[in-house]
């Protein structure tokens, strides 16, 4: 008998399945963002998908992969471009979709199962309290709060609320354990950062306490300028003025709006370099006399559009942060991007370089973001992807200028966060899961805790299982 059959004679009546072909979808995220990724890990499956309903089901669930020695991965949505869903050395995904359950919505308050998708939260917060949440990526329509708090950083709301790790913007995480008897554990204060952006290599997160925010009908602006730096040094200025509230606010370089916002395109102009903002209703006229000043010619306004104008089109939002990427890829499947931070003592002189330096390389995209009280250009530029070693040249090149890049083409927690091993996330996984079979081969450390960040790059997992041919 094998292990997935003695793992289906335990779970009795909990799903499992393992159809070839669901398995290996469920194998997957968006990790073919990156062509380096898509190349090393296309063959990656797990053996089976599993789908829990409750905490006590997932306990279930736990136990039986302690006691056959079967690797776990959870999953939400699976909208995450660095393979932190994906099972690199098999054994079973965890599909969390099912413990879905909105427990309550407060007064600031809110307190969800990690399977719940964010636009189905915001819906439900919104029609019953007039709140939203404060921050949620492009990938709104399909990601889970879940995977947004286990394999993302920040998103649209991070311009006016920090990134996600800041103190206040995750409450409180319910954990699962993976040991022979699996525990429930809560995490508040400085131990949320442990397993916020881990991946799920030290704990299955059962339920997330987080902060809601007063809903507002965002206004979406689309403010084009002739030239790039003119746009970027507009958004630049206009996010110092904390008197405007803004939920987004991006710069997008030319010809990526002309040439890959497709059903936008009717509003704009080739060679236009576009601010992309969602603004409070009261905030619209102000900025807007702001930017007129800076050169700014307004393309697009969602509060002043016919309805024929505003039909089909998406959100906004799915022209920022990693859906510009994606909207680049629906017409250049040699476009991927980089993520890039910028010295924050002059952040524009940095953006101005690259763009003098990379013409036919790299295309600009700016979100303006805060984080410990100070305004940052977080970069995350399209690039046109040559090979492997050009693009390692291309971020020496970067870290060389004072940036940081943090690699969106590996697939470990350290290499990806320019760090060593961190001695408190091994410190929970040896607590949480001593045998090592949540998520392996993501966390450099639980191979080599004396890891010490190499840029250079390069790890390979070696435990890495791909499927049957």
């Amino acid at each position: 008998m094998s292990r997935i059959e003695a793992l289906t004679e335990r779970l009795g009546e909990i799903p499992i399945n393992t159809s070839e072909k669901v398995v290996l979808g469920k194998s997957r995220d968006s990790f073919w963002y990156s062509p380096i990724l898509k190349e090393k890990l296309k063959d990656v499956s797990a053996e089976a998908i599993v789908s829990p309903y409750s905490e006590e089901e997932l306990l279930q669930v736990l136990a039986a992969c302690w006691a056959l020695d079967i690797p776990v991965t959870a999953r939400g949505g699976g909208t995450g471009n660095y393979a932190q869903a994906m099972p690199l050395a098999g054994g079973v995904v965890l599909d969390m979709r099912r413990m879905n359950a909105i427990k309550s919505i407060g007064d600031g308050v809110l307190v969800v199962e990690p399977g719940a998708v964010m636009s189905r939260i915001e819906a439900e917060t919104r029609e019953r309290s007039g709140q939203e949440l404060r921050m949620h990526p492009s990938t709104r329509e399909s990601a889970t709060i879940g995977g947004f708090i286990a394999g993302g950083s920040g998103g649209v709301g991070s311009i006016r609320w920090g990134m996600l790790r800041e103190p206040g913007n995750i409450l409180r995480l319910r954990l699962a354990t993976l040991e022979e008897e699996p525990r429930l554990i809560d995490l508040t204060g400085d131990e949320i950062a442990i397993v916020h952006h881990s991946y799920g290599v030290n704990g299955i997160i059962t339920e997330v306490e987080l902060p809601l925010a007063p809903a507002q009908d965002w206004v979406e602006l689309m403010v084009a300028f002739d030239d790039w730096m003119s746009a970027a040094r507009a958004g630049w200025a206009l996010a110092h003025h904390e008197g405007l509230w803004l939920k987004q606010l991006a710069a997008i370089q030319a010809p990526a709006p002309h040439g890959y916002f497709a059903r936008h395109r009717k509003f704009l102009r080739e060679g236009d370099n576009l601010l992309c903002i969602l603004a409070a209703p009261n905030a619209v006229r102000p900025l807007l006399e702001l930017l007129r000043k800076d050169g700014g010619r307004v393309a697009f306004r969602s509060d002043t559009a016919s309805d024929e104008d505003k039909k089909g089109l998406p959100p906004l939002y799915h022209l920022t942060w990693n859906h510009t990427t994606l909207q680049a890829l629906k017409v250049d499947p040699e476009v991927t991007y980089l993520q890039v931070g910028t010295p924050p003592e002059d952040p524009m002189a940095a953006v101005a370089e690259i763009a003098q330096r990379f013409p036919d390389e790299i295309v600009g995209h700016v979100e303006f973001v805060r984080s410990a009280g100070r305004l940052y250009a977080s970069l995350l530029p399209l690039y046109r992807y040559s090979s492997e070693a050009r693009l390692r040249e291309v971020v020496g090149a970067l870290e060389a200028m004072g940036c940081g890049c943090y690699n969106p083409h590996v697939y470990t927690y350290e290499e990806g966060n320019r760090c060593g091993a961190d001695p408190a996330r091994l410190d929970l996984k040896r607590r949480a899961d001593p045998k090592g079979l949540l998520n392996p081969g993501k966390m450099i450390g639980w191979e080599d805790p004396d890891y010490a960040y190499d840029p250079a790059g390069g790890y390979e997992y070696p435990g890495l299982r791909k499927a049957a041919p």
